[in-house]
């Protein structure tokens, strides 16, 4: 198994024509993945509504959970989750090292936030962003998840929380990476550190910039709170 992740079924000494497939392959095939949009196929099938004529108009957990409640919302993220391990899994047996499952977890994002299957209009990708990092990195997952919380408890702004958590990712992620250099004598390293360090930044500001309404919110003083009256749960 451990064989298979470091070299891929598309190894680096595959035909250039191969290898140049196993690429688009990772971004294709996580694209289409991630515009499965769950929380608009299960507030389209379960309410026959649609979640993002409400609330934020986002198509992710937090505004399900604000208009649909927390089973809608669970669900929600559960898919979201499931369509981010399954990308990143798919990108780590097709191709070698773990640099190009990176770009799968972008891929998906972008996919979850430009849906083409629901008129590019989609969710912010914070789940989708988690289940990368859950896979790749989960010591980065498991602090990102603290900091998470944390924010959310202290302030009960969620998207204050994504925000930071965003910014945090390719930061830890850099910084382990770095140690884990200095440790290992892996030929692979250099090409993966490119990839990792590249894709995780873009994934860090592509969180940061589908908050930029959020961020405006924020410094004004008028963002919406977890739990406040106006976004009570049905």
């Amino acid at each position: 198994m451990f064989e298979i992740i470091r070299n891929g079924i598309i190894g680096y000494d595959s035909h250039i024509a191969l290898f140049i497939l196993g690429i688009v392959l990772c971004v294709v095939v996580p694209y289409l993945l991630g515009s499965l949009n769950f929380a608009v196929i299960i507030s389209k099938k379960r309410y026959k509504d649609d979640v993002r004529s409400h609330g934020s108009g986002n198509a992710g957990a937090t505004n399900m959970l604000r208009t649909h409640g927390k089973s809608a919302a669970v669900l929600t993220l559960l898919g979201d989750l499931l369509k981010a391990v399954v990308s990143v899994v798919f990108a780590l047996f097709l191709m070698p090292g773990d640099g190009f499952a990176y770009i799968a977890g972008l891929c998906c994002m972008l996919g979850h936030a430009f849906p083409i299957y629901y008129n590019f209009k989609g969710g912010k990708g914070v789940v989708v962003a988690a289940g990368t990092m859950l896979v790749l990195n989960p010591v980065v997952f498991l602090i990102c998840i603290i900091v998470w919380i944390l924010i959310i408890l202290l302030t009960r702004y969620v998207s204050l929380a994504a925000i930071v958590a965003a910014v945090l990712f390719p930061l830890l992620n850099f910084f382990l990476y770095v140690k884990d250099y200095f440790m290992t004598a892996d030929y692979i390293v250099p090409y993966s550190f490119l990839l990792k360090s590249i894709f995780s930044v873009l994934m860090g500001v592509l969180i940061v910039w589908l908050h930029r309404e959020n961020i405006v919110r924020l410094a004004k003083g008028t963002e919406n709170k977890i739990g406040s009256k106006k976004n009570k749960l049905k």
